[in-house]
């Protein structure tokens, strides 16, 4: 590994744009001294997914890669099926909604529509479904190199972000052995791997050789996520909740949390562990090289 490219997105398939005007603003205020300052401050948009002519849920999202977002939501919240044929993936930006047409009305249009929506979307009225979708699922048995990981860990830490540039955001990186493939982020760390979701179902792209990391907590809706993608492993430097655990052992999902530096637990998955990297040579993670925002 050359530490000297581990800032380097050249070889990813997707990767932040810190840069891009639309995803942040800048804002003027006051620092602890009552001296003016400008900071970068990340925008949140509302965004409406709907499948066919049936209003799914409005999502705030920073705006980028809608098409994605709306694909994976409907994907992991199992309202589109492998069978269903996507015949078309409609963004209007002023309107701001996404229209994800397929060749016959799905199961789920009609069901949606006798549903109690919770808190003014649908998010919440499906999580049973999504329980329920995951009834069969088997993960394969890929196995994990612990080198990967480490190796995995140090470069999407160094990697420019737009939570580097101005903080309040998550981040969900799809990797393939030691190599980071799409880099995406938002204010949901459930709309992060919904984009991630969506690119996969878009391109046609197998999971059973995937790593998902992320940066947040490791939710039941992450371990569900993660799962209903096929993906075989759910990496994060954050922590566990013990539902997520449990979900996770049930099916057969490799959880691994707290990586950082040298340390992490494996929670769940052990099995498909193969240690080939000594913990006591690898880098620990000083401050320069934490995740951290721009103003931390």
């Amino acid at each position: 590994m050359q530490l000297a490219r581990l800032d380097q997105t050249d070889d990813f398939l997707i990767a932040p744009d810190p840069s891009a005007p639309r995803l942040t603003r800048a804002l003027d205020g006051f620092d602890q001294d009552g001296a003016r300052t400008t900071i970068s401050v990340v925008e949140e948009r509302p965004l409406t997914i709907f499948l066919n002519s049936q209003e799914i849920v409005t999502a705030m999202t920073i705006g980028d890669y809608p098409e994605y977002l709306a694909l994976g939501f409907l994907k992991n919240q199992g309202m589109l099926k492998a069978d269903d044929r996507i015949t078309g993936v409609d963004y209007d930006e002023d309107l701001e909604t996404v229209v994800v047409r397929t060749a016959s009305r799905t199961t789920y249009e009609e069901k949606v529509r006798k549903k109690t929506r919770t808190s003014g979307c649908a998010v919440g009225t499906v999580f049973g479904d999504m329980m329920e979708g995951l009834e069969g699922v088997t993960l394969p048995a890929t196995a994990l190199r612990t080198s990967w990981l480490y190796a995995l860990a140090a470069r999407i830490n160094r990697t420019p972000s737009l939570y580097l540039e101005a903080g309040a955001i998550h981040g969900t990186v799809l990797c393939q052995a030691d190599r980071p493939l799409v880099y995406m982020e938002d204010v949901g760390r459930h709309n992060a791997v919904d984009k991630i979701a969506g690119w996969m179902l878009r391109h046609e792209v197998p999971a059973d050789d995937k790593i998902l990391y992320t940066t947040g907590r490791l939710t039941s809706e992450m371990v569900i996520k993660t799962a209903m993608m096929g993906i075989p492993a759910l990496a994060s430097r954050s922590g566990f909740t013990a539902w997520g655990v449990e979900i996770a052992r049930e099916v057969g999902l490799t959880l691994i949390g707290r990586m950082r530096g040298r340390r992490f637990v494996c929670l769940s998955g052990e099995e498909r562990l193969i240690r080939d990297a000594d913990p006591a040579e690898v880098e620990e993670e000083d401050r320069k090289h934490r995740r951290k925002s721009a103003d931390e």
